[in-house]
């Protein structure tokens, strides 16, 4: 019987384009300006970018030209997951940004909290940006909701079944116990080549098609993790 449901962000709990236009639209925004006011905090993201590129002489003007570069062609690069996190908390704490959640989700995850299934999520952005998501989540918070929150620097890439193998040591369940909800196929099979059991999330409007040989649904309404085998 199912113990645990992990979930991802981008396209499962929320919408694509809100993400994208809301998250990736501030961050790409205020990027310059961040790293030339925020010396302390903006060091090791400097560095990192630097080394990254292979750009050991780039000015933070430079930086920030790179970080948008691969903003604007979704790298999943960690200086720019740390970087987005700690500009996005400012939006997120001035009101500028909220977390946009599919209407069905939040009913949905109070119901498998209170039915006493452990809940996770896993998502590329950084933990700092998936906590205020769900903390400053449009129409109340849902952070008690969830129990911990992984990225690509403490779990690894999404699409590695290492990376779920890793979670499952963390929070110490059976890899058989453990249900995903994701709306990309290679992180499925990723999921399931670990052991996990998944559902696809295949939502009307969203960029990622279903694809065999999972099990796909439109919407939290339509998943009871007590039915998982």
């Amino acid at each position: 019987m199912t113990g645990a449901v992990v979930v991802d962000i981008e396209g499962t709990t929320s919408p694509t384009a809100a993400v994208r236009e809301d998250l990736y639209g501030y961050t790409r925004q205020r990027l310059p300006a961040w790293l030339a006011e925020n010396s302390a905090a903006a060091a090791p993201v400097l560095a990192a970018t630097r080394e990254l590129a292979g750009r050991p002489a780039a000015d933070p003007a430079e930086v920030a030209a790179i970080l948008r570069e691969w903003l604007d062609s979704d790298v999943k690069a960690e200086p720019l997951k740390a970087a987005q996190g700690l500009i996005c908390a400012e939006g997120f704490r001035n009101g500028a940004l909220h977390g946009e959640f599919f209407p069905d989700v939040p009913p949905a995850l109070t119901a498998w909290h209170a039915a006493g299934f452990a809940l996770y999520v896993y998502s590329s952005g950084s933990i700092r940006n998936q906590q205020d998501w769900f903390a400053f989540a449009r129409g109340g918070s849902l952070s008690g909701l969830i129990s911990g929150y992984f990225d690509l620097s403490t779990a690894g890439g999404k699409r590695e079944s290492s990376s779920y193998e890793k979670i499952a040591g963390a929070i110490g369940v059976p890899t058989e116990r453990i249900l995903f909800l994701s709306d990309h196929p290679d992180e499925l099979d990723a999921a399931v080549a670990a052991g996990w059991h998944v559902v696809g999330l295949a939502r009307p409007g969203e960029p990622n098609p279903p694809r065999p040989p999972h099990h796909w649904v439109e919407t939290f309404a339509d998943i009871d993790p007590a039915d998982q085998p």
